[in-house]
């Protein structure tokens, strides 16, 4: 907590104090998820990157990429009172115009999705879980 008594943590990510909201807190869990259970280096995630969707300022929850800069994964975070439904795969898949990244994640928490994207194709589909970063194609 801070001198205000709101609850913060310190983000290892971005090095600095953070607010801790329920969409926070589940950012926070599934990075940790992503370092501690499938080994991706936490020097290649970036928090809440910013980018432009038609004209629009919009922010992607996390992003990681492989030792070349390359973006490997887009995950979208939502609170846990937020249901998993076609609105927030339509989200993450409109980012995704910006991105292009072959591995999408969606969480709220209690519920994780993930999918794969083959662009040749022009298809995806839902996988059980993420591979860990060294089964990824870099």
């Amino acid at each position: 907590m801070d001198d205000n008594g709101v609850l913060t943590l310190f983000d290892e990510i971005r090095k600095k104090n953070i607010i801790i909201t329920p969409e926070e807190w589940v950012r926070q869990h599934f990075v940790q998820y992503l370092i501690r259970h499938k080994n991706y280096p936490k020097t290649l995630i970036k928090l809440e990157g910013g980018h432009r969707l038609h004209g629009k300022a919009k922010r992607s929850d996390i992003l990681v990429f492989n030792p070349d800069g390359e973006k490997i994964l887009l995950v979208e975070c939502k609170a846990p009172s937020i249901n998993i439904d076609q609105k927030v795969f339509d989200q993450i898949a409109r980012y995704n115009i910006v991105h292009k990244i072959a591995l999408l994640a969606v969480s709220n928490g209690l519920q994780h999705y993930y999918c794969e994207i083959d662009f040749d194709k022009q298809q995806y589909r839902f996988i059980n879980d993420l591979p860990v970063y060294r089964q990824i194609k870099l």
